[in-house]
């Protein structure tokens, strides 16, 4: 085990049981086919539930759709890249020689997935507890406050109050494909509402980007439908 490994366990306040999460949490589907992907996708739903907890608690006057406003400034990739960064994920990441020499050390999706992989490690490694507790203290630094609502909206958050304004499910995103090479790979998204039988895709440099481009479309496709 390596100095920065040991050290970020030490910044992250947990002892892995099983190392090769961490690694694996750290890996860039560039440098090996044992990335971090599976990790990450579990990660999100982990990250995604621990801060609405933390939502429910601190700003309990808020209603359901502020609350999800805001919980979406906590979780997208600019908070989380500064969360990263804070971290030192860029002196531990592993990626391909290519992924290197573009920059993918300090590239925000990047870092953003590889937090929310090591989240879902900890998960893994020690149940939701301890992932909570690490998200917990995480945004301990960060300013959480109602003000936070006013912040405009991304593509999913509004796709959501939509859906929930509506009394109806929220939508499944789907990577249905890939697209380039290892270090400038380009994600396929499909965006999905069975209770209306719509998709749409969308395509972005990173998952998250995928998603939200293909909650843009939706969008797109229920204002069209909104005005005929």
């Amino acid at each position: 085990m390596t100095a920065k490994i040991v050290e970020l366990q030490r910044r992250l306040q947990h002892q892995f049981s099983d190392i090769s999460l961490l690694h694996r949490a750290l890996t860039h589907r560039s440098f090996s086919l044992d990335h971090y992907e599976r990790l990450e996708f579990l990660g999100d739903s982990v990250l995604s539930l621990a801060v609405s907890d933390l939502l429910y608690a601190r700003l309990s006057s808020l209603p359901e759709g502020d609350l999800s406003r805001v919980r979406a400034n906590l979780v997208k990739q600019d908070t989380l890249h500064q969360l990263a960064v804070g971290l030192g994920l860029s002196e531990v990441i592993k990626l391909g020689e290519g992924e290197v020499q573009s920059g993918g050390q300090k590239r925000p999706s990047i870092l953003a997935d590889a937090l929310e992989a090591i989240i879902g490690a900890v998960y893994l490694d020690a149940g939701f507890p301890p992932a909570q507790a690490l998200v917990h203290r995480l945004y301990k630094a960060v300013e959480i406050n109602p003000q936070m609502q006013a912040i405009g909206k991304d593509a999913k958050t509004e796709l959501q109050e939509w859906l929930q304004g509506r009394k109806m499910k929220l939508p499944t995103y789907t990577v249905v494909g890939t697209i380039g090479a290892a270090h400038k790979q380009s994600f396929d998204v499909e965006c999905e509402i069975p209770e209306l039988r719509l998709a749409e895709r969308g395509i972005g440099g990173s998952r998250r980007a995928g998603e939200q481009a293909a909650a843009h479309a939706m969008l797109q496709t229920l204002k069209a439908k909104a005005n005929k």
